[in-house]
């Protein structure tokens, strides 16, 4: 099993290049950098955690550009989003800035998405309906692997419709980023099931995870596929311990991404000592 860092990506976290360069030296597979555009001042959408938004939200830097320095100071390092919200970009310039990033970072990028929680954020920057933003992002996803894989590509759906382009070049990996769908509950996990090439659910308890992790799996065979080719990246809201980790990795989780703890999340000095601490139980979870 990997262990992947996930932080902030703020200007008072480590530099992308330097935190990029401090994983791969300690062993850690993957850096992960999550997104928000921006941050409606007024919103009804109440903050899933609970209690106020923390101000680093407000601060947050573009993950394609910050992954774009990580790479460039790395060299095996995968660089990851945790996650894109893939529904608050124009498809093309996205396809491209995706692909641009994996030819630039040697074939080293993995696309987590999600629909996003804040409506009013997704209001303001997309025109279909909140209510629909499963099935846009099913083609939204659709849509791109086109763009990445065919040099002449036409795309006709409800929410996504466009006739032939031209939008190249490609991404580096011969299909393209992986696409990793990060959505907890049923819809989520049944969308994952069907279209995404992994799922990646928030550990909110180890038996929750793991009874969802036999549940997806069975899905995903319903849906014929085979449940080994859509692995399972779990990020942790609390700092697990080793025996979280090893359980984690007996259930056949690909990777575990670690952060400071939630309520310790935006407090940047947290970020080299955690990495510190975490890296000698590496070698151990890869067994």
């Amino acid at each position: 099993m990997h262990l992947g860092f996930s932080a902030m990506n703020t200007p008072g976290d480590p530099p992308p290049a330097v935190l990029a360069r401090a994983l791969e030296e300690r062993g850690f597979e993957s850096l992960w950098y999550g997104e928000h555009s921006h941050i409606p001042v007024s919103r009804r959408t109440p903050y899933p955690a609970g209690g106020e938004l923390p101000d680093d939200y407000k601060f947050m830097m573009d993950p394609y550009v910050s992954l774009a320095a990580a790479a460039s100071n790395s060299s095996t390092l995968k660089l990851g989003t945790s996650v894109a919200l893939l529904l608050e970009r124009d498809v093309f310039s996205q396809a491209k800035t995706i692909a641009t990033l994996d030819r630039l970072a040697g074939g080293r990028v993995i696309i987590g998405a999600g629909v996003g929680w804040n409506q009013e954020e997704f209001e303001n920057v997309c025109r279909h309906p909140w209510n629909k933003r499963f099935g846009v992002m099913r083609e939204t996803v659709a849509a791109t692997r086109a763009l990445w894989n065919r040099d002449e590509v036409e795309y006709h759906g409800d929410y996504v419709d466009f006739d032939p382009v031209w939008c190249l070049p490609g991404p580096l990996q011969p299909k393209g980023p992986p696409i990793v769908f990060g959505a907890m509950g049923p819809l989520g996990m049944h969308h994952a099931a069907q279209w995404a090439d992994g799922w990646m659910p928030v550990d909110l308890g180890l038996r929750n995870v793991l009874q969802s992790i036999a549940s997806f799996r069975e899905m995903v065979a319903r849906a014929g596929r085979d449940p080994a080719d859509v692995p399972v990246t779990i990020q942790t809201m609390a700092t697990p311990s080793l025996d979280t980790l090893q359980r984690y990795r007996d259930h056949g989780v690909l990777r575990v991404l670690i952060g400071v703890d939630a309520d310790m999340r935006y407090r940047s000095d947290n970020i080299m000592p955690m990495i510190d601490r975490f890296a000698p139980l590496i070698p151990d979870l890869a067994d």
